[in-house]
Protein backbone atom coordinates (compact mmCIF):
# COMPACT_ATOMS: atom_id res chain seq x y z
CA UNK A 1 0.00 0.00 0.00
CA UNK A 2 1.77 2.93 -1.61
CA UNK A 3 0.38 6.48 -0.20
CA UNK A 4 2.05 8.99 -2.55
CA UNK A 5 0.32 12.92 -3.36
CA UNK A 6 1.80 15.39 -5.53
CA UNK A 7 4.60 16.25 -2.70
CA UNK A 8 4.67 13.28 -0.76
CA UNK A 9 5.74 9.36 -1.39
CA UNK A 10 5.71 6.67 1.16
CA UNK A 11 6.25 3.32 0.71
CA UNK A 12 5.89 0.56 3.51
CA UNK A 13 8.91 -2.16 3.96
CA UNK A 14 7.34 -5.20 5.21
CA UNK A 15 10.08 -6.86 7.89
CA UNK A 16 9.87 -10.04 9.77
CA UNK A 17 6.43 -10.83 9.65
CA UNK A 18 6.12 -13.12 6.56
CA UNK A 19 4.79 -16.35 6.39
CA UNK A 20 8.03 -18.08 5.26
CA UNK A 21 9.62 -16.73 8.39
CA UNK A 22 6.20 -18.29 10.83
CA UNK A 23 6.76 -21.52 8.95
CA UNK A 24 10.37 -21.89 9.61
CA UNK A 25 10.34 -20.58 13.51
CA UNK A 26 7.30 -23.02 14.11
CA UNK A 27 9.58 -26.04 11.92
CA UNK A 28 12.55 -25.30 14.17
CA UNK A 29 10.69 -24.89 16.95
CA UNK A 30 8.79 -28.30 16.63
CA UNK A 31 11.83 -30.17 15.42
CA UNK A 32 14.13 -28.64 18.63
CA UNK A 33 11.34 -30.37 21.39
CA UNK A 34 11.72 -33.54 19.07
CA UNK A 35 15.13 -33.62 19.53
CA UNK A 36 15.38 -32.30 22.77
CA UNK A 37 12.16 -35.11 24.36
CA UNK A 38 14.15 -37.74 23.08
CA UNK A 39 17.81 -36.57 24.46
CA UNK A 40 15.70 -36.48 27.70
CA UNK A 41 13.66 -39.78 27.29
CA UNK A 42 17.19 -41.23 27.56
CA UNK A 43 18.21 -39.98 30.38
CA UNK A 44 14.62 -41.21 32.44
CA UNK A 45 14.29 -44.29 30.61
CA UNK A 46 10.89 -43.53 30.06
CA UNK A 47 8.97 -43.14 26.41
CA UNK A 48 8.38 -39.22 26.26
CA UNK A 49 7.98 -40.39 22.24
CA UNK A 50 5.57 -43.10 21.79
CA UNK A 51 6.92 -44.53 18.35
CA UNK A 52 10.22 -44.39 19.97
CA UNK A 53 11.80 -46.95 22.59
CA UNK A 54 13.89 -45.43 24.87
CA UNK A 55 15.79 -48.53 25.00
CA UNK A 56 17.11 -48.06 21.32
CA UNK A 57 19.25 -44.83 22.18
CA UNK A 58 21.76 -44.79 24.36
CA UNK A 59 22.13 -41.54 26.95
CA UNK A 60 25.59 -41.30 26.59
CA UNK A 61 26.23 -40.22 24.10
CA UNK A 62 23.47 -40.17 21.71
CA UNK A 63 21.21 -38.89 24.22
CA UNK A 64 23.37 -35.80 25.10
CA UNK A 65 24.08 -34.95 21.88
CA UNK A 66 20.14 -35.09 21.31
CA UNK A 67 19.45 -32.75 24.37
CA UNK A 68 22.21 -30.77 22.86
CA UNK A 69 20.76 -30.16 19.17
CA UNK A 70 17.29 -29.66 20.82
CA UNK A 71 18.40 -26.62 23.47
CA UNK A 72 20.44 -25.21 19.99
CA UNK A 73 17.37 -25.55 18.10
CA UNK A 74 15.23 -23.71 21.02
CA UNK A 75 17.53 -20.87 21.28
CA UNK A 76 17.53 -20.81 17.52
CA UNK A 77 13.53 -20.57 17.26
CA UNK A 78 13.41 -18.24 20.55
CA UNK A 79 15.50 -15.92 17.95
CA UNK A 80 13.10 -16.48 15.13
CA UNK A 81 10.15 -15.70 17.00
CA UNK A 82 11.77 -11.98 18.76
CA UNK A 83 12.32 -11.13 15.10
CA UNK A 84 9.16 -11.58 14.21
CA UNK A 85 7.38 -10.16 17.16
CA UNK A 86 9.82 -6.82 16.99
CA UNK A 87 9.15 -7.25 13.40
CA UNK A 88 12.61 -6.71 12.23
CA UNK A 89 13.48 -4.89 9.33
CA UNK A 90 10.04 -3.26 8.77
CA UNK A 91 9.53 0.63 7.78
CA UNK A 92 9.23 2.92 5.10
CA UNK A 93 10.65 5.11 2.29
CA UNK A 94 9.33 8.87 2.68
CA UNK A 95 9.95 11.05 0.27
CA UNK A 96 8.73 14.65 0.87
CA UNK A 97 9.26 17.19 -2.19
CA UNK A 98 8.01 19.96 0.44
CA UNK A 99 10.59 19.46 2.55
CA UNK A 100 12.90 18.38 0.03
CA UNK A 101 14.03 15.51 1.81
CA UNK A 102 14.27 11.88 1.83
CA UNK A 103 13.71 9.53 5.26
CA UNK A 104 14.20 5.64 5.25
CA UNK A 105 12.87 4.21 8.33
CA UNK A 106 13.69 0.74 9.63
CA UNK A 107 12.96 -1.09 13.12
CA UNK A 108 15.67 -2.84 14.51
CA UNK A 109 16.83 -5.01 17.29
CA UNK A 110 15.38 -3.22 20.87
CA UNK A 111 17.94 -0.98 22.25
CA UNK A 112 19.47 2.29 21.58
CA UNK A 113 19.42 2.24 18.48
CA UNK A 114 15.92 0.21 17.67
CA UNK A 115 15.05 3.49 15.02
CA UNK A 116 17.28 3.49 12.15
CA UNK A 117 16.06 6.63 10.04
CA UNK A 118 18.25 7.89 7.27
CA UNK A 119 17.50 11.02 5.67
CA UNK A 120 19.56 13.08 3.06
CA UNK A 121 18.35 16.25 0.78
CA UNK A 122 16.96 15.26 -2.38
CA UNK A 123 19.15 17.37 -4.33
CA UNK A 124 22.30 15.15 -3.60
CA UNK A 125 19.83 12.15 -5.16
CA UNK A 126 21.58 11.42 -8.72
CA UNK A 127 19.86 8.62 -9.74
CA UNK A 128 17.98 5.27 -9.17
CA UNK A 129 20.18 2.34 -9.68
CA UNK A 130 18.58 -1.04 -10.32
CA UNK A 131 20.78 -4.25 -9.58
CA UNK A 132 19.71 -7.75 -11.62
CA UNK A 133 21.32 -10.46 -11.30
CA UNK A 134 19.78 -14.09 -12.75
CA UNK A 135 20.81 -17.68 -12.12
CA UNK A 136 19.86 -20.27 -8.74
CA UNK A 137 19.27 -17.37 -6.83
CA UNK A 138 18.05 -14.40 -8.77
CA UNK A 139 18.70 -10.71 -6.97
CA UNK A 140 16.97 -7.63 -7.68
CA UNK A 141 17.44 -4.72 -5.89
CA UNK A 142 16.66 -1.17 -5.99
CA UNK A 143 19.26 1.64 -5.00
CA UNK A 144 19.25 5.43 -4.51
CA UNK A 145 22.49 6.66 -6.04
CA UNK A 146 23.71 9.59 -3.35
CA UNK A 147 26.47 12.30 -4.16
CA UNK A 148 29.62 11.22 -2.18
CA UNK A 149 27.95 8.16 -0.35
CA UNK A 150 27.08 4.94 -1.08
CA UNK A 151 24.65 3.50 -2.93
CA UNK A 152 21.21 3.19 -0.39
CA UNK A 153 18.96 -0.16 -1.03
CA UNK A 154 15.52 0.82 -1.11
CA UNK A 155 14.11 -2.85 -1.40
CA UNK A 156 14.22 -5.38 1.43
CA UNK A 157 16.59 -8.05 0.67
CA UNK A 158 15.06 -11.37 -0.87
CA UNK A 159 12.34 -9.43 -1.80
CA UNK A 160 10.82 -11.69 -4.53
CA UNK A 161 10.01 -8.73 -7.38
CA UNK A 162 9.47 -9.92 -10.96
CA UNK A 163 11.99 -7.45 -13.51
CA UNK A 164 8.77 -5.91 -14.83
CA UNK A 165 7.70 -5.06 -11.19
CA UNK A 166 10.84 -3.40 -10.42
CA UNK A 167 11.24 -1.78 -13.54
CA UNK A 168 7.71 -0.06 -12.96
CA UNK A 169 8.87 0.86 -9.40
CA UNK A 170 11.86 2.58 -10.53
CA UNK A 171 10.05 3.82 -13.22
CA UNK A 172 7.74 5.42 -10.77
CA UNK A 173 9.74 6.98 -8.50
CA UNK A 174 12.44 8.17 -10.67
CA UNK A 175 9.48 10.06 -12.16
CA UNK A 176 8.58 11.21 -8.53
CA UNK A 177 12.11 12.39 -7.92
CA UNK A 178 13.28 13.85 -11.55
CA UNK A 179 16.38 11.43 -11.52
CA UNK A 180 17.51 8.81 -14.33
CA UNK A 181 17.74 5.03 -14.28
CA UNK A 182 20.48 3.52 -14.19
CA UNK A 183 21.99 -0.33 -14.53
CA UNK A 184 19.69 -3.38 -15.59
Amino acid sequence: MNCESEWLRVEPIIGSRRISNFCWACIILLGALGFFSVGISTYFGKDLIPFLSSQQILFVPQGIVMCFYGIAGLFLSFYLWCTILWNIGSGYNQFDKREKMVCLFRWGFPGENRRVCIQFLMKDIQAIRMEVQEGIYPRRILYIKIKGQQDVPLTRIGENLTLGEMEEKAAELARFLRVSIEGL
